[in-house]
């Protein structure tokens, strides 16, 4: 299996290389920082799988995803994260992941996850297996009745509220006492869960259902 690795941080794609390279019948074809280096090296290398992360900076890695499942059916995308949300777990499989391990997996988890997708099988790691199939019931039984805004979490309306007040990335992560990498992520993960591709787009959607007025700093 030929496998690319894509995370933003140098020192976990050497330890993951360094774990896949014990592993038979399994090679490291290249590595990527960013979403965009990963379309690029997919289209170069056309591995059978791609290790993903989501939290990095430029494309988020749940748009990386799915530009890379469009482009690429043939090949997996295996998301490691640190998020175990099943907000993030369900944007990702959305996007066209074929599976999802947390990043305290063990080196036999990470062997078995990559054979599952190889086979065309979904992974998704115990520890969140049951909370994403609970919120996916969940969704169901509430025939999505409710709220436009019931399909984001607590937080992402945080942040969507923040952002469409027309606080900067910065600003909404001193606000809320969060990395600028994880206000990022929320963003891209609000985006994706609504369908919507701009700010001025997520202003909008805000102000229409409420959360802020017409009024607010960053209505267009």
């Amino acid at each position: 299996m030929r496998v690319l690795l894509v995370d933003d941080h140098n020192l976990v794609r050497t330890g993951m290389r360094l774990l896949l390279e014990t592993m038979p019948n399994i090679s490291v074809v290249g590595e990527a920082s960013d979403g965009a280096g990963a379309l690029r090296l997919i289209e170069e290398h056309r591995p059978d799988a791609v290790i993903m992360d989501l939290t990095m900076p430029g494309m988020s890695g749940s748009e990386a995803v799915r530009r890379a499942s469009a482009r690429f059916p043939e090949t997996r995308v295996l998301v490691v994260s640190m998020h175990a949300d099943e907000a993030y777990v369900r944007d990702a499989l959305a996007a066209g992941a074929t599976g999802y391990l947390l990043k305290g997996a063990d080196k036999a988890e990470l062997e078995h996850a990559l054979h599952q997708i190889a086979r065309g099988q979904t992974y998704l790691s115990p520890a969140i297996s049951a909370a994403v199939v609970a919120a996916l019931v969940k969704a169901n039984d509430s025939n999505l009745a409710g709220s436009p805004l019931d399909v984001l979490t607590d937080r992402q309306r945080e942040v969507l509220r923040l952002v469409a007040e027309g606080y900067s990335t910065k600003q909404v992560a001193a606000r809320l006492g969060l990395s600028v990498k994880t206000v990022e992520a929320h963003r891209g993960a609000i985006m994706n869960r609504l369908g919507i591709r701009d700010l001025a787009g997520l202003v909008r959607f805000a102000v229409r259902v409420g959360l802020v007025n017409a009024g607010s700093e960053g209505f267009p």
